[in-house]
């Protein structure tokens, strides 16, 4: 193999390996049937989040673009009243004069905190207890419920649930407290 080839290839190990090393590449395989999918409008996604949460012991993440759902709003309530701990991240349009109300929901849930270091903070996702994630197009709103076409994933795996509880925690440190 002449230098060149040996060069490019080692050009192309060091580049994979930082690839690999960069926020959000990081991989993870799922086994068979711990997946579950839901598509809006009226297919159960709402129904779906509503039972995840009900199952919660410890602790609940929240991250949302938007958040006007009173069935997940009031699920996430009960949650903290029976001692989990919910913790929420929210866009921060949600503090605008004309949204203002979805972070106080938020904040009577559970600490809030505004994330505005992004155009939009767009994600849409829940990690339960470590060990389960939500995510998907579908907003926590009755609009994603009733009227638009969302996706709706419920992950069991610890293994990608702790990718997201990572990014969560990246988001939170540079997001404001609600108060």
């Amino acid at each position: 193999m002449s230098a060149r080839a040996v060069f490019r290839l080692g050009l192309m190990a060091l580049l994979l390996a930082i690839v690999g090393c960069l926020p959000g590449t990081r991989e993870t395989q799922l086994e068979p049937g711990r997946v579950r999918a839901y598509f809006s409008p009226r297919g159960g996604a709402q129904e779906a989040i509503v039972a995840e949460i009900d199952r919660a012991d410890k602790e609940i993440l929240v991250q949302a673009y938007t958040f006007t759902n009173k069935a997940i709003i009031a699920a996430l309530q009960r949650a903290a009243k029976a001692g989990v701990a919910v913790r929420l991240i929210l866009d921060k349009s949600c503090v605008s004069d004309h949204d203002a109300g979805q972070a106080k929901a938020a904040r009577s849930i559970g600490p809030t905190f505004i994330d505005a270091e992004h155009a939009i903070a767009h994600n849409k996702v829940m990690i339960i207890d470590g060990v389960r994630l939500i995510t998907g197009s579908f907003n926590f709103t009755n609009a994603a419920e009733d009227k638009n076409a969302e996706n709706l994933l419920i992950l069991d795996s610890p293994e990608l649930a702790a990718m997201y509880r990572d990014n969560w925690k990246a988001h939170q440190a540079h997001s404001e407290h609600y108060k």
